[in-house]
């Protein structure tokens, strides 16, 4: 990445996103998924995105699985945020991808991170860091240097609710609703006090997550979920 390349404002982001409609943003990337129709298509697909990001000395994280493959773009080079060189390298992905008659399904693509609460991050944090192997983030959150784990991250708090951990799963925006619905229908609690950005989610036995979406850059939970 060119040491020029600004890290990309939301609404420029969005503005980018308007232009690529196969991708969303998610925590200081954009993500996409491709659907193909064979196990060896996917392949192929992969091949034709990793020529893409060696001519523009990009490289995204890749999973491939089965007839589908999983795309995440960001720039390591500006803190893992996402530059315009990541907006080039998504361009020429889909390209890729339309030339290999792939189908987007960005929907698919969901990000899960691991909330604690606590009255102190720093006593903690080192422990967890070493312990996963993972490297400080952007914001005192801790994250698989390989991109493989779930981030970590710290609600710093004087009343930390008696499940300490919680999950926070992300989806675009445009998918969330779906979701949120369906997860209602289940009987649990939902606080939606801070939606869209995020809907706390209690379940019958006090246990919390919180359904995400990319509205809010960096979702957080409230001190304590609502008594139902």
């Amino acid at each position: 990445m060119a040491a020029t390349d600004p890290v990309l404002t939301r609404p420029q982001i969005d503005d980018a996103l308007a232009g690529l409609p196969d991708w969303r943003y998610r925590l200081g990337a954009l993500v996409t998924v491709y659907k193909t129709a064979t196990s060896a298509a996917a392949l192929e697909l992969v091949a034709a995105v990793g020529r893409v990001a060696e001519e523009l000395d990009h490289h995204p994280d890749l999973d491939w699985r089965y007839n589908r493959v999983f795309l995440r773009f960001t720039s390591h080079d500006a803190g893992s945020e996402v530059t315009a060189q990541d907006v080039r390298a998504a361009a020429a992905a889909s390209a890729a991808a339309a030339d290999a008659g792939a189908a987007a399904e960005p929907g698919l693509y969901r990000s899960v991170e691991i909330g604690i609460d606590t009255e102190d991050p720093a006593g903690i944090s080192e422990v967890w860091r070493v312990a996963l192997g993972y490297r400080k983030g952007r914001f005192g959150d801790l994250v698989d240097p390989y991109g493989r784990g779930p981030g970590l991250w710290f609600q710093e708090t004087n009343t930390p609710n008696v499940n300490r951990l919680h999950l926070d799963i992300h989806r675009g925006k445009a998918e969330s609703a779906a979701v949120l619905d369906k997860t209602a229908a289940t009987g649990a609690l939902m606080n939606r006090d801070h939606a869209p950005d995020w809907v706390v989610v209690t379940d019958a036995q006090g246990n919390r997550l919180c359904l995400c979406t990319e509205e809010n850059h960096e979702p957080d939970l409230p001190e304590q979920a609502p008594e139902g």
